[in-house]
């Protein structure tokens, strides 16, 4: 894994899939309104992401989304921490900077490169294959970041393991969704989680802001 604390952090996004959930309002924000939909981007395996994607309705330059349609979204991902009764939990969804009509197959594709907030954690799956976690904290303007988790698996998940909090992160991974259940005091509840899965580590030279 590269090790650099000059790299610039860095958060580039490229969905192409299906709308499985229209656009709903989601939220006004200084001003600006921005919808939500679910993305549905298939992995090789035939199994698919269900992703989140916030965007203004400016970005569809009025035409109207619906489920089925074929949709290019590039932007950034970003994180709230959401503070409920249950506790705090870590919101994740692609902010949207362009959305198209898709002409490509499905594409699943994200740049981040930022700073080793929370020490690593390597573990092993009931087969023996080893999966280390980690959360990455990407700046953005205004003097705020992004805090992302990441999953990093077999010999790149041994040189994630390595790294230090302070350590410089660079990576090409996907943005993954998987369902879990959690356990409430009114019972067993289903939700679903999102994190940055690792592909691959990258060099300082890869970090383009053009990498789309």
């Amino acid at each position: 894994m590269e090790l650099q604390h000059s790299y610039i952090h860095c958060n580039r996004a490229q969905l192409t899939g299906t709308v499985q959930q229209s656009p709903q309002f989601s939220h006004t924000n200084h001003g600006r309104t921005f919808c939500r939909m679910v993305l549905s981007v298939p992995r090789l395996s035939g199994q698919c992401d269900l992703l989140p994607v916030l965007l203004p309705p400016s970005l569809t330059d009025g035409r109207t989304l619906e489920e089925g349609d074929s949709v290019t979204v590039t932007g950034q991902l970003r994180s709230y921490n959401n503070k409920s009764p249950d506790g705090p939990r870590l919101i994740l969804s692609l902010l949207a900077r362009t959305a198209t009509a898709a002409v490509t197959p499905p594409c699943n594709r994200i740049l981040l490169s930022g700073t080793v907030c929370k020490a690593p954690t390597l573990r092993r799956t009931p087969l023996g294959r080893e999966i280390c976690d980690v959360i990455l904290a990407v700046n953005r303007r205004c003097g705020r970041a992004d805090y992302l988790p990441c999953i990093a698996w077999g010999a790149v998940a041994q040189s994630t393991a390595a790294l230090q909090v302070g350590d410089s992160m660079a990576l090409e991974g996907r943005i993954q969704s998987r369902t879990y259940t959690k356990a409430l005091p009114e019972g067993p509840q289903e939700r679903t989680a999102y994190e940055v899965s690792v592909m691959r580590p990258l060099a300082a030279e890869e970090l383009s802001c053009d990498f789309f």
